[in-house]
């Protein structure tokens, strides 16, 4: 278990992250690398890609809810920041607060990671190779579609989401080389900082009305998958 940070007396230790949002966050990248492996496997491992494309919907489904009614310093109304914090923030003068959750530049990220995830989804749903797999909705399609998205998906969309994951992750080893704590505060829940602002909201009754949205993210991914017969992503 990762132990947290030793408290100095000037430091306050405030829960940032909530269980749902790390739980979140480490599913999608797990789901993420296994997508990008069972890809490259192709043959069988297709089915895999097709059931983890499924479980990324439900993720992004969740996500996008869980913006809106989850922990303060996962809803989106917290981290979407102005350009003056996001000048503050690269001079290196951003305010404890606007660094608490998603920084300025980071929040940028996340942003663009969950809209390269949407549009590698929605490709994925109107793909067909030709062969063996067609996405669900490649029926409600043209022909000019389908095979843009499918040239979409299997070509520059993935290339931007390594290139988005590439720069995530030296963000993560360049806030870890600084000290930030960033990766564990991901693990924990927690930031150690120079002063106290709001905490999130992590209680059992949260935690519940997360179990219950995922609940009915998981529904709806399982619907857009049932309206194609043998479809996929």
């Amino acid at each position: 278990m990762t132990q947290p940070a030793p408290l100095t007396p000037r430091s306050h230790q405030v829960r940032i992250w909530d269980l749902p949002t790390r739980l979140f966050h480490w599913l999608l990248a797990c789901a993420i690398v296994a997508l990008v492996i069972t890809a490259k496997l192709g043959g069988n491992a297709m089915n895999w890609h097709l059931v983890l494309g499924q479980v990324v919907l439900a993720l992004i489904i969740f996500r996008l809810l869980w913006g809106v009614v989850g922990g303060r310093w996962s809803r989106f109304a917290h981290f979407v920041h102005t350009p003056s914090a996001l000048l503050r923030h690269l001079r290196g003068q951003g305010s404890v607060e606007e660094g608490a959750g998603h920084s300025p530049l980071g929040a940028l990220s996340v942003f663009a990671m969950l809209l390269a995830l949407v549009a590698q989804v929605a490709t994925g749903l109107l793909s067909d190779d030709e062969i063996a797999f067609s996405g669900p909705l490649t029926r409600f399609a043209s022909g000019d579609t389908v095979a843009a998205a499918t040239n979409y998906h299997a070509h520059w969309g993935q290339y931007l989401i390594y290139a988005l994951v590439g720069l995530h992750l030296l963000a993560i080893l360049g806030y870890s080389l600084r000290r930030k704590g960033l990766a564990r505060a991901m693990v924990t829940g927690d930031k150690q900082l120079p002063s106290p602002v709001p905490a999130a909201r992590d209680t059992a009754a949260t935690r519940a009305l997360a179990a219950a949205l995922a609940v009915l993210s998981s529904g709806i991914a399982w619907w857009v998958n049932s309206l194609g017969a043998g479809g996929g992503f």
